[in-house]
């Protein structure tokens, strides 16, 4: 630049933050949807709050609650563990495993668990008795109603289905994790147990925790069809009292927002385990609301 010919500057400029008005509608569209909802809760006679409050903890309501919980810790242990040894055996180069554990899968996800609860509970009428006889002497003979009662009846009904669909989530686990990994680990001498044990399985468990923390809550849930056979499980409990007081409308509310409540902690513990199994991953998990609030006031515990 000649000295005495002075370059235009650029004017000053302003920096104004980028508008939204599709944002800030949608926001306002979807308080009024909500302000519209929770009137609707209010307003409406036939929900009966005053009858909600009275059976919510209700000693039989909360026995259902606690029979719906055994259900699904039970339900969940059969499926996670029988789960885990289809996928291996879906996984091994022996002929014979792999395709009995494809069948399993094939069966128990092609049959819906509501068809299998049923022919459980009615399995007397296929076999009366389970008995064990050889040279025409009885060991041990015993009536099937005796052995399958609505609680076993249920545990397999819903176990197995759960079983099949948790054995592909824990195979994509374990495909997920690279093949040099068992490469490294047979440099180690290290048996094909103890890479899957040590290794694989450890690092598997980043991808196998979401869909086993969601298949945790459809068990939940699932635990309701288990009425069909008789056992005392949370809707049982509360279908057998409105067929008595006619209350349906309320006291399926009460079922509702206990399996709200219960599904809600799964969710905060599926949470956890998810950070848990993260660290050293560059992608976070992020934290829904209800999750930062109890990491809160957990934390607020641990230094008090």
């Amino acid at each position: 630049m000649k000295p005495g010919n002075i370059a235009a500057l650029p004017e000053t400029r302003r920096v104004v933050a980028l508008r939204h008005p599709g944002r800030w509608a949608s926001a306002v569209v979807v308080i009024g949807f909500l302000l519209w909802f929770a009137n609707v809760l209010v307003t409406t006679e036939a929900f009966e709050w005053d009858v909600v409050s009275s059976y919510l903890f209700n000693p039989l309501v909360l026995n259902g609650v606690l029979q719906t919980l055994e259900m699904t810790a039970i339900v969940l242990v059969i499926g996670m563990v029988a789960g885990t040894i289809i996928a291996i055996m879906r996984l091994s180069p022996n002929v014979v495993l792999h395709s009995v554990a494809h069948f399993y899968q094939w069966f128990f996800r092609g049959t819906p668990p509501l068809v299998q609860l049923i022919f459980w509970f009615n399995l007397a009428s296929v076999f009366p008795r389970f008995e064990l006889t050889l040279f025409d002497h009885t060991f041990f003979s015993i009536s099937t109603n005796t052995i399958m009662t609505p609680f076993v009846s249920a545990l397999l009904g819903l176990g197995l289905p759960l079983s099949a669909y948790y054995s592909e989530i824990v195979r994509a686990g374990i495909l997920a994790v690279d093949e040099g990994q068992w490469e490294a680990a047979s440099a180690y001498a290290l048996t094909p147990f103890q890479t899957l044990r040590h290794i694989v399985l450890p690092q598997a468990m980043r991808v196998i925790i979401p869909p086993t923390g969601n298949e945790a809550i459809g068990t939940l849930k699932f635990t309701s069809l288990a009425t069909i056979v008789s056992f005392t499980e949370l809707l049982h409990t509360v279908s057998t009292i409105y067929n008595t007081n006619f209350q349906t409308i309320p006291l399926l509310i009460v079922a509702a927002l206990w399996y709200l409540f219960l599904t809600s902690v799964l969710s905060i513990g599926q949470y956890f385990l998810e950070q848990r199994f993260a660290k050293g991953s560059k992608r976070a998990v992020k934290q829904p609301l209800i999750s930062k609030f109890w990491s809160n006031v957990l934390g607020q515990v641990k230094t008090a």
